[in-house]
């Protein structure tokens, strides 16, 4: 049964009607009408709907949306102040360093993937600034990109750590 829920998206509280275990992929995109989330597989296991739930990436088509209250859910959108508050900075960037260094390495085709790609390496950057290329694979396994552009997001995800390391 429908009721509703206040949950915290990017940074601010939000009331939403929902059952609670509608999936939070559905209650982003439908009601929140937040387009970086993305259905792909509906099981958790291509990565494109992926969000960050208390800075760990969570897979939103398989999370009810009732197990994120109380929690901070960060979107592809709410990226760039998730940084911001990460790093301490005044503003936030347009763009989270993981999302510029995807447009500088060209490494985006379709689009479809790139959410939860990029979801993943900022969760990894957060974590490990400087991560290997094993690490950055290893980080990225499960996520599925059927244009095949893997070597360009592991040159983008490189990047992204020189930029915020103050070295690109």
């Amino acid at each position: 049964m429908a009721g509703e829920l206040k949950i915290r998206v990017n940074d601010q509280v939000r009331t939403v009607t929902a059952a609670p275990d509608t999936p939070l992929l559905y209650v982003l995109s439908n009601e929140l009408e937040l387009q970086g989330p993305r259905f792909g597989c509906g099981l958790g296991q291509c990565g494109s709907c992926s969000v960050l739930v208390n800075g760990v990436e969570t897979r939103s088509c398989v999370t009810p949306v009732s197990a994120v209250q109380g929690k901070s859910v960060t979107t592809l959108e709410g990226l760039p102040a998730w940084y911001a508050a990460q790093k301490k900075l005044h503003q936030a960037p347009a763009l989270h360093p993981v999302q510029q260094a995807l447009i500088d390495e060209q490494a985006v085709q379709c689009g479809y993937c790139f959410n939860g790609m990029i979801v993943k390496a900022s969760e990894l950057l957060s974590k490990n600034p400087q991560p290997t290329d094993a690490q950055i694979r290893t980080a990225m396994n499960g996520h599925l990109c059927r244009c095949g552009t893997y070597p360009r997001v592991l040159k983008a995800i490189q990047r992204a750590s020189r930029m915020m390391a103050g070295v690109a």
